[in-house]
């Protein structure tokens, strides 16, 4: 079970440093943009965080409502700082009160979160104007594989074929990122300055440190490098 108290508290205390780190979730961004087919008019944002998509989203897009929620309420100065017409909710998504319809629901590298995905996604489908668009991403299975592999601990990621299974999409597509880190320590510092080792709450000794860069170097004996496996769906 998802601990979303301590997911909360590791975004919110990286809310700073995030834009400048996301760099897989900024590249996430981009790809969703370019699935929107209709001009949106209605948009409701899940998982804004401190507006990655939204800033693409308003830059390209002449809307007359959007909505942008996210679980940690400290989001909402960042999110106005892009434009005072949107409108900020601080809700946990799997809990959001729906009182409208859209022509657009959107969101990036969020639904990993979601404990009932399927459930979840048929109430959003419920949500959507004639012709609106659902478009999200989440994460495969080899997301943060190096992570995994090391402490045994992370989230249980789909396969691709397994949302296929599940959503039969209109569009489904998946990529594999790596990036570059000069250390294993240098890995670390990258996942708590993005807020994503909102998994498990670990006191790091010494000792936990140095037999974690180990393990890493015996994995990436030649680059320290950290997977991410993105997945964009289309319903």
């Amino acid at each position: 079970m998802i601990d979303k108290t301590l997911v909360r508290e590791r975004f919110k205390k990286n809310l700073k440093t995030y834009k400048d780190n996301s760099v897989i979730q900024n590249k996430m961004a981009d790809k969703l943009i370019s699935m929107i087919f209709n001009n949106p008019k209605s948009i409701l944002e899940l998982g804004c965080g401190t507006g990655v998509l939204t800033e693409k989203l308003i830059n390209k897009y002449n809307f007359i409502q959007y909505n942008a929620s996210d679980i940690v309420l400290e989001c909402e100065p960042y999110i106005r700082k892009i434009s005072d017409k949107i409108n900020f909710i601080q809700s946990d998504i799997e809990e959001f009160e729906f009182k409208e319809k859209y022509d657009l629901i959107i969101s990036n590298a969020t639904f990993q979160w979601i404990e009932n995905l399927e459930p979840f996604i048929e109430k959003l489908k419920k949500q959507l104007n004639p012709n609106g668009e659902l478009i999200f991403s989440t994460f495969g299975e080899d997301n943060l594989k190096e992570i995994n592999n090391i402490t045994q601990v992370g989230l249980k990621y789909f396969s691709l074929q397994e949302l296929k299974n599940i959503f039969i999409p209109l569009e489904i597509t998946e990529e594999k990122l790596t990036l570059e880190f000069n250390s294993a320590k240098d890995v670390l510092k990258h996942l708590k300055l993005t807020g994503v080792n909102s998994i498990k709450s670990k006191h790091w000794t010494k000792s936990d440190l140095i037999d974690f860069e180990n393990k890493y170097k015996e994995i990436c004996p030649d680059k320290i490098q950290l997977t991410y496996h993105p997945i964009y769906i289309k319903l």
